[in-house]
């Protein structure tokens, strides 16, 4: 599926992913490939990415922390989500 993260300052990420964990205000929740259609608020907390290869800006580079290869984390502070045909859009805070 396709994510792309998007702040107020630019576009953060934009790339194909297998699963996105994001932080919801009733709790933690995960994306997976052929996911329902939703829309969601998030909370502060940690957006999880887990993908084959990444591939990210160097200007916002800085904003993620690598856990192997196949995962980063990305912190914020508030957001929406909209899951629809196979592509996530996180309007990130």
């Amino acid at each position: 599926m396709i994510l792309e993260i998007v702040s107020p300052e630019a576009t953060l990420f934009k790339g194909e992913v297998t699963s996105v964990s994001l932080p919801g205000v009733d709790g933690s929740f995960q994306i997976l490939n052929n996911h329902a259609p939703i829309v969601s608020i998030l909370k502060q907390g940690t957006v999880k990415l887990a993908a084959n290869s990444f591939k990210f800006d160097k200007d916002v580079a800085d904003k993620f922390t690598k856990v192997n290869d196949q995962n980063y984390t990305l912190e914020i502070n508030s957001g929406t989500i909209e899951m629809k045909d196979n592509k996530v859009i996180v309007l990130a805070d």
